[in-house]
C-alpha cells in the first residue's frame, strides 16, 4: 500500500474527480477454474486515493464532496477513464459514478 500512498500525493484532481485504485481482479473462480484475461470481469470495487475539491457551478459556489480518500467504494462498471502511475493501474472518475461507500 505504500505505493499507492506515493502515487496519491502526486496527484490533485480537479472538480468533483475522484481517483480509484480498482480491486485487484479475480484470478481464479471459487470452484478453481483459471480465467484467462479475456473471461476476467472488469472490476467495480476500489478504494480512493486522492478526491478533488468539489464540482464549481455557474454562481461561484462549489460542491462538497460526499466521498474521502480512503474509502472503498463501488462504481459503475464502465465509468471513468483508466491511467497507470508509476506502473499501478488507476482510475479516474466523477463523483457522479461513484454509486456507493462500503461500509466495513
Amino acid at each position: 500500500m505504500a505505493t499507492a500512498a506515493a502515487s496519491s500525493t502526486k496527484l490533485k484532481p480537479l472538480g468533483d474527480q475522484v481517483v480509484i485504485k480498482p480491486t485487484p481482479r479475480e484470478e481464479i473462480t471459487k470452484s478453481g477454474i483459471v480465467l484467462p484475461d479475456t473471461a476476467k470481469e472488469k472490476p467495480q470495487e476500489g478504494t480512493v486515493l486522492a478526491v478533488g475539491p468539489g464540482k464549481m457551478f455557474d454562481t461561484g459556489t462549489r460542491g462538497s464532496m460526499d466521498i474521502k480518500v480512503g474509502d472503498r467504494v463501488l462504481y459503475r462498471k464502465y465509468a471513468g477513464s483508466e491511467f497507470k502511475l508509476d506502473g499501478e493501474e488507476l482510475l479516474i472518475v466523477d463523483q457522479g459514478s461513484v454509486l456507493a461507500i462500503i461500509e466495513a
